[in-house]
C-alpha cells in the first residue's frame, strides 16, 4: 500500500492475490480462494486499462527565461537532484528545451545542447513519479527524432547521472559507447 507507482502496486498485487488464490485451492479453502481469484480479475482489469489507455502526447518548446518552466524546475528539484546529481539550470540560447505533455499536463522536461560531431548531449530528461512508465522517453527519442535529424544531430548521448537514470536510458534505446556514455543513433 505503501508504493508511489499505481502500476507496480497493480502487478504485485496480481502476482499476490494469485499467490492466495492457489494457496486457497490448495488447503480447500474455497472462501479465500473466490475472493483472492476476485482480485486477481480486478488486478487484470486495471492492467488492461493501463495498457490500453490512449493518451495524447506532445511536446511544448519553451526558452530559457520561461516562467513556467522556471517554477517547475525549483518545485521539483529535490527529485531532480536524486536522478540528475548536480543538475543546474545552465540553459543558453542554443539549449534545446521541451516540456512533455501527457494529456495537456506536464509530465516531464527534456534539455539538451550542441556537443562535437553532431551529437545532442541531453542535460536534463526529467519525468514526474506519476509518469514513470518510460513512455515519456520512448515518445521523445521518437517524436523529436525528426526535428534532431533536420537540424544536423546524427546522435543523442546522455551521461549516467544514477543507476535508475542508467536503466531508464536502456529500456529506451540508448548503448553504451566506448567512452562509457550512453548513446542513440538517431
Amino acid at each position: 500500500m505503501t508504493m508511489s507507482s499505481f502500476l507496480k502496486f497493480r502487478w504485485i498485487n496480481l502476482a499476490g492475490a494469485a499467490l492466495f488464490a492457489m494457496y486457497g485451492f490448495l488447503i480447500g479453502a474455497l472462501p479465500v480462494a473466490l475472493m483472492n481469484l476476485f482480485i486477481v480479475g480486478v488486478d487484470l482489469y486495471y492492467l488492461y486499462k493501463i495498457y490500453a489507455r490512449k493518451e495524447v502526447f506532445e511536446v511544448m518548446e519553451t526558452g530559457p527565461g520561461n516562467k513556467f518552466l522556471e517554477r517547475f524546475l525549483d518545485f521539483h528539484a529535490h527529485d531532480i537532484q536524486k536522478f540528475f546529481p548536480g543538475f543546474t539550470r545552465h540553459a543558453g540560447d542554443d539549449t534545446l528545451t521541451f516540456l512533455i505533455l501527457r494529456d495537456m499536463a506536464v509530465a516531464g522536461v527534456f534539455m539538451a545542447h550542441p556537443g562535437e560531431e553532431n551529437c545532442l548531449r541531453v542535460s536534463l530528461d526529467y519525468v514526474l513519479p506519476e509518469y514513470r512508465d518510460f513512455k515519456n522517453g520512448r515518445f521523445i527519442y521518437h517524436h523529436l527524432k525528426e526535428r534532431f535529424v533536420r537540424e544536423g544531430f546524427n546522435k543523442v548521448i546522455a551521461e549516467e547521472k544514477s543507476r535508475k537514470y542508467g536503466e531508464y536510458l536502456q529500456k529506451t534505446g540508448f548503448t553504451i559507447n566506448e567512452n562509457g556514455l550512453f548513446q542513440k543513433t538517431l
